[in-house]
């Protein structure tokens, strides 16, 4: 499949398109992207591990899910059909926006810098995944509270953006996690 990110300005306006894995090397441009942290009933968060094949950060822990919308997709659309593909996670409901201006840029990994406009959101989930292993290698349920600590164990098999989105998070998250789902 030969995917199109939507590349935008400073302003995270649309300026044009570009095929998704060509356009993810040392000089990625600036793109559209979003990121997802799900929830299931209990109030546990969910931790996808990307895939050992994946070309960019393959093997590291990170949030629920994540990816580009494709021109023109809605980002809610892009949230649900992301993770119907990567997790068999039909039921995404509850999505709203919680960090709607993240943007980051990581540093060289593997070769390849990540440079997004991200807005976060958080939804909620009823079935357990079913992960396609060309995307997720593993998965597990976590407290939220527990987060801090699997990453203090092993900060390097995280993402670098799950790690910077957690400095904004766990200020607005602390009292809407144990709700979402529910």
């Amino acid at each position: 499949m030969n995917e199109e990110i939507v590349l935008v300005n400073d302003e995270g306006k649309p300026i044009g398109t570009a095929p998704k894995l060509a356009a993810h090397t040392a000089n990625t441009p600036l793109h559209l992207a979003f990121s997802c942290y799900l929830f299931n009933k209990k109030g546990q968060f969910l931790l996808t591990q990307r895939a050992l094949s994946k070309k960019v950060w393959p093997g590291v822990w990170t949030n629920s899910v994540c990816g580009h919308p494709a021109p023109n997709e809605d980002i809610k659309a892009a949230i649900r059909r992301r993770a119907q593909y990567e997790l068999g996670l039909p039921d995404v409901k509850d999505l709203r926006p919680i960090l709607e201006n993240y943007r980051y840029k990581t540093p060289p990994y593997n070769g390849i810098i990540e440079n997004e406009i991200c807005p976060v959101f958080v939804g909620a989930v009823d079935s357990e995944p079913a992960p396609n292993p060309d995307e997720v290698e593993a998965y597990k349920w976590a407290s939220w509270d527990e987060v801090d600590s699997l990453i203090a164990k092993d900060p390097e098999a995280y993402s670098y953006w799950f790690k910077d989105q957690l400095k904004q998070l766990h200020g607005l998250l602390d009292p809407i996690y144990s709700r979402v789902g529910r």
